[in-house]
């Protein structure tokens, strides 16, 4: 059980870190909040929430992520490299991928719903 408890502790320090110093991070929180405050207000229904919540999470993930993969990359050299770019460019395109795709999922959900007033 404490294993348990400081794994769950470190997970949450990491999430305290990325909010702390990644300006992205911070962005998709604040959009996370605007989320939830249009869907409480749009009473959106169960199933809306739940394809909302994934979308949230999978951007949140992704650039928790893409943190990580940019953090082992300064790790290894402060030098330019050309791979270490690639390395970079891919890992911030996957947070664009899961980021457009959470915009699409939100004009899906909220759309017909704005639309209707």
């Amino acid at each position: 059980m404490r294993s348990r408890i400081h794994a769950f502790r470190c997970a949450l320090n990491g999430l305290i870190i990325a909010f702390d110093e990644e300006p992205h991070f911070k962005f998709h929180v604040v959009a996370t909040v605007l989320v939830v405050i249009a869907g409480v207000l749009l009473q959106v229904d169960t199933r809306s929430w739940l394809i909302l919540a994934l979308a949230v999470g999978l951007v949140m993930s992704t650039e928790l992520l893409n943190t990580a993969i940019e953090n082992i990359c300064d790790f290894l050299t402060t030098e330019q490299h050309p791979a270490i770019k690639r390395i970079k460019d891919v890992a911030a395109g996957a947070v664009l991928v899961s980021s457009i795709t959470a915009v699409v999922i939100a004009v899906l959900v909220f759309g017909p719903l704005v639309m209707s007033f």
